[in-house]
């Protein structure tokens, strides 16, 4: 059996479920643009355990959106969960926050499906999803211009979801399918992480750092 603990807190949605073999017995969450993460989270993972008459000493493990994201919110999240797993003496799962984002998209409308999250000013943080929500394209840290993800809009239709959706518009405009709505989720995780404790996939909880992602890539455009 895998009772695990989820929490999400890369963004602005402080979410935390706990899960049962990959199924959601109770689930908390607040998106505020105020980033209260450090006041909400361990009210909210209290309150999600109580909810479902789990006990800490009942937990398998502990998940964590690993980012990236935003820098204070990744740190409350892991430091949480690194904290819980000494605690408790359990493992450490990580999660990448683009993956579960792009779990949200089901049913699948479109050939490739692109998490972006935003950054500041046209940076984004992306990566890129076939329809079977395999990764074709590693996450980065980019700065958008017309000619980002050109190879996918040619080959095929493309979904852009997230936050960074929006600024995307802008530039592509109705080439594209937008979800601009969709925040990083700890419902999203649930299975993810119940996927990786069935093959052990445990981090070192000692040594675990989130995915920061800081530096950000220029686009270039290919010569005609």
């Amino acid at each position: 059996m895998g009772m695990i603990l989820n929490i999400e807190t890369a963004t602005t949605n402080c979410s935390v479920c706990v899960a049962k073999d990959g199924e959601i017995l109770a689930i908390k969450e607040n998106d505020t643009p105020n980033y209260s993460h450090s006041e909400q989270l361990h009210i909210f993972i209290e309150e999600v355990l109580q909810q479902a008459s789990v006990a800490f000493n009942e937990l398998n493990a502990i998940a964590v959106s690993k980012g990236p994201g935003s820098y204070t919110g990744l740190r409350i999240g892991v430091s949480a969960a690194k904290g819980l797993c000494f605690s408790l003496d359990v493992p450490l799962i990580s999660i990448p926050t683009l993956e579960s984002m792009v779990h949200q998209t089901m049913p699948v409308t479109a050939d490739f499906m692109i998490p972006v999250l935003d950054a500041r000013r046209m940076e984004v943080y992306a990566a890129v999803f076939d329809s079977n929500f395999d990764e074709i394209r590693e996450t980065r840290a980019e700065v958008i211009d017309d000619s980002s993800f050109a190879e996918y809009i040619q080959k095929g239709s493309v979904l852009l979801v997230g936050s960074g959706a929006e600024k995307c518009r802008e530039l592509f405009q109705e080439r594209l399918s937008y979800q601009p709505s969709i925040v990083p989720s700890s419902r999203e995780m649930a299975p993810l992480s119940f996927r990786k404790f069935k093959k052990q996939e445990f981090e070192d909880v000692a040594y675990f750092e989130p995915y920061y992602l800081k530096d950000f890539v220029l686009a270039t455009k290919k010569k005609s």
